[in-house]
């Protein structure tokens, strides 16, 4: 029961990337090929979104729902893993036309293709687990 909140956050977060049109394989499309602003200006409004939550969080303190103070990681001086894990990441979005939020949004409307996306992703996911000691971080 204390999980429900969490389900209607998702079918809430859900609606939204479909009235925004953030899962359509066309404005995906669009901004790939640097066509449309759509896509561009949606993830800007998140990024400045985040950024001025983590602002705010910062300068009042806020606590978590366990009353811990909230404490964000040291920043990484190294630019190169996030710029490999950027590439791939962006790859498999162009391939499959869908990043992970929305593959599960897709698969709710009924695009059920999605299934071979997901499945994968936990496969990459479960393989770099395997890895994870091996590569360099």
């Amino acid at each position: 029961m204390k999980f429900l909140k969490f389900l209607f956050v998702g079918v809430f977060f859900g609606i939204i990337l479909i009235k925004s049109e953030v899962v359509s394989w066309y404005r995906i499309y669009e901004m790939f090929k640097f066509q449309s602003f759509h896509m561009y200006g949606i993830i800007g409004s998140a990024i400045l979104f985040g950024a001025s939550g983590l602002f705010l969080m910062k300068k009042f303190r806020v606590k978590s729902t366990e009353g811990k103070p909230i404490q964000l990681p040291p920043k990484d001086k190294s630019i190169t893993r996030y710029l490999l894990g950027g590439t791939i990441f962006g790859l498999g979005w162009a391939l499959a036309g869908a990043c992970p939020g929305p593959m599960y949004v897709l698969l709710g409307a009924g695009i059920y293709s999605m299934l071979i996306v997901i499945l994968a992703a936990v496969l990459g996911t479960f393989v770099y687990g395997v890895l994870k000691s091996k590569l360099p971080h």
